[in-house]
């Protein structure tokens, strides 16, 4: 776009491309609705009021907001690549997404980013990224890959890359580990997001102090405003299982919400399909109280300005035309989608479009030792120590347990809902396993396993039995990666998670019926948690409290060093 030709056309002096008629303009600067015409010309906006154009599309009153921006989210917990991501999300108002592909790369390291950032191109999403920051997440666990501040160093000319990505490790940051500072200061001057669960006190302005400018962690209104009182943004997160935004809503006011975004985080396939994205949380919001134009606020401009994307999150003169007309402003609904000033969705369906190349391809991830795997604990004493569920939650409980011994084995006790964990090294056939018990599952017998497993992404399995357990392993090495449901002998269903063990190469139509079969078959289980699958791989992420299990044993993440199973 020339721009002496864009002023022109901003001047009224040649016709606009495209003239969005009779619109009721959601102004996030203003906080006001405004009875105005857009024009478009090229890709952006070019000027507000009355203009010709050689297209018009009356709106007819219906209202029109900037394009929604979720602020941190894993695309490969949707388990699909970035266009299929795209084909769920656009039609529901979404332009932008800032994620952090640390799964895939803690997987298949750079390679796994650089086919996050090829599958990314030619889709009508605009996705960026923070280079992450934790592979792996701690030395407590084994990854496909581990990449330090020289690695990350390679990713910050690429155009997409905005800066650092959640820093999990915030005892490296506060303890001052030399490794951790390096990925810091590689990123000087850049955004770095944080990830810093129940931090408090001079922990929490030592990490505030590295310059860290986010939080999307925060599970009560307390924490959130510790934060925000240290000049951070708060990312109000819906997640599948962490499902804190009502919880935290409390804490928008006039003060506050300048500095709060919302994202997803990690969202499964029937939840974005079902609920919807960022337009679900805005929705949410308005219903708990929050102003419209507030909520649709921390929707747009507060996170493009927050990753200095000021080429979007505002109707405005030269800002990206990337907007969404809906009809109800106490519950809006995307009816058309604009990327680029050009229509991508309609009605809830996304505009088909051509990729002019093939989808890369990435080797296969899976390489366990399974010949040597054995789930038996030697009991060593009868106290033990158990990870506890919190439902909607990614933090647990650390209990300790008295467990039955059974011919000098410590077994489970399904019918009191206490289980056998296990994580099982897949990346280089170490022969490592995990081995612990999980209160709050809920399976009275069978097993369910998955590759998803974050941050190292090892097979989790849980179960009321080895063998069933050993059946649910097994099988999934067998589809080289993803997930499944097994009873005894029996493999009762499956979702194939071919790359990386992470996605899956269908149509996210497809995903989300597979994932529909293995959850409905952990439901006849016993499991009464809404999603199993997404509750299990984060028992084994060692950076939220806690209590977690890696390949290396039980983590004790408030101590944040290894422990014991058996509590002496």
């Amino acid at each position: 776009m020339e721009l002496a030709e864009f002023i022109e056309v901003a001047r009224g002096d040649e016709p606009a491309d495209l003239l969005l008629k009779n619109a009721r303009v959601a102004n996030v600067f203003t906080g006001e609705i405004q009875e105005t015409h857009v024009a478009l010309f090229d890709s952006r906006i070019v000027g507000l009021g009355e203009y010709r154009a050689r297209e018009v599309i009356n709106l007819q009153g219906r209202y029109l907001c900037p394009g929604f921006i979720d602020a941190h989210v894993h695309i490969e917990s949707a388990m699909v690549p970035p266009n299929e991501f795209a084909r769920a999300v656009v039609p529901r108002g979404t332009t932008t997404v800032v994620a952090d592909p640390h799964e895939i790369a803690n997987v298949l390291g750079l390679e796994g980013i650089r086919y996050i950032l090829d599958m990314a191109k030619y889709n009508p999403l605009s996705v960026y990224m923070m280079a992450p920051s934790c592979v792996p997440s701690t030395d407590m666990e084994t990854t496909g890959a581990a990449l330090h501040w020289y690695d990350l160093q390679t990713l910050q000319h690429e155009p997409y890359v905005l800066g650092l990505g959640e820093m999990m490790n915030y005892p490296g940051v506060v303890n001052g580990v030399p490794d951790v500072l390096d990925k810091l200061r590689a990123f000087q001057g850049r955004v770095k997001d944080g990830h810093a669960p129940g931090l408090a006190g001079k922990g929490l302005m030592a990490y505030a102090a590295a310059n860290i400018g986010s939080d999307h962690e925060c599970i009560t209104p307390e924490e959130a405003l510790q934060r925000l009182e240290l000049g951070m943004f708060v990312f109000l997160r819906e997640a599948t299982t962490a499902r804190n935004l009502r919880d935290l809503l409390p804490i928008v006011d006039e003060h506050t919400s300048r500095r709060l975004c919302f994202c997803t985080d990690d969202r499964a396939p029937a939840d974005l399909m079902d609920e919807g994205h960022i337009d679900y949380m805005v929705r949410v919001a308005i219903a708990e109280g929050v102003d419209p134009i507030t909520a649709i606020r921390m929707a747009t401009l507060n996170p493009s300005e927050y990753f200095h994307l000021h080429d979007r999150g505002a109707i405005a003169p030269a800002r990206r035309a990337d907007l969404v007309v809906f009809s109800d402003l106490q519950a809006p609904r995307a009816e058309m989608v604009f990327r680029d000033g050009k229509l991508v969705a309609q009605d809830g369906q996304v505009i088909p479009w051509e990729r002019p190349r093939p989808a890369p391809v990435v080797r296969s991830s899976m390489n366990v030792d399974l010949a040597n795997t054995h789930l038996r604990i030697e009991a060593n004493g009868r106290r033990v120590r158990c990870i506890g569920i919190i439902p909607d939650q990614v933090v647990t409980e650390h209990l300790i347990l008295e467990m039955s011994n059974r011919d000098g084995e410590i077994v489970t006790e399904p019918e009191q809902d206490v289980l056998k964990i296990a994580v099982i090294e897949r990346h280089l056939a170490t022969g490592n396993v995990g081995l612990g018990f999980v209160k709050g599952m809920g399976l009275r017998k069978g097993a369910i396993a998955s590759t998803v497993a974050h941050d190292h992404h090892n097979i989790v399995v849980t179960g009321a039995d080895d063998e069933s357990m050993m059946t649910a392993v097994q099988a999934t090495v067998a589809i080289r990666g993803g997930m499944t449901v097994a009873y005894d002998d029996t493999v009762l269903a499956q979702l194939p998670l071919p790359i990386a063990g992470l996605m899956s190469d269908q149509p996210i139509e497809t995903v989300r019926q597979q994932m529909d079969e293995v959850l409905a078959a952990a439901k006849q289980l016993g499991s009464p948690l809404r999603d199993p699958f997404m509750t299990l791989s984060f028992l084994a992420l060692p950076v939220i409290p806690s209590l977690k299990l890696t390949d290396h044993g039980l983590v004790d993440v408030d101590k944040f060093k290894l422990v014991s199973l058996f509590d002496s």
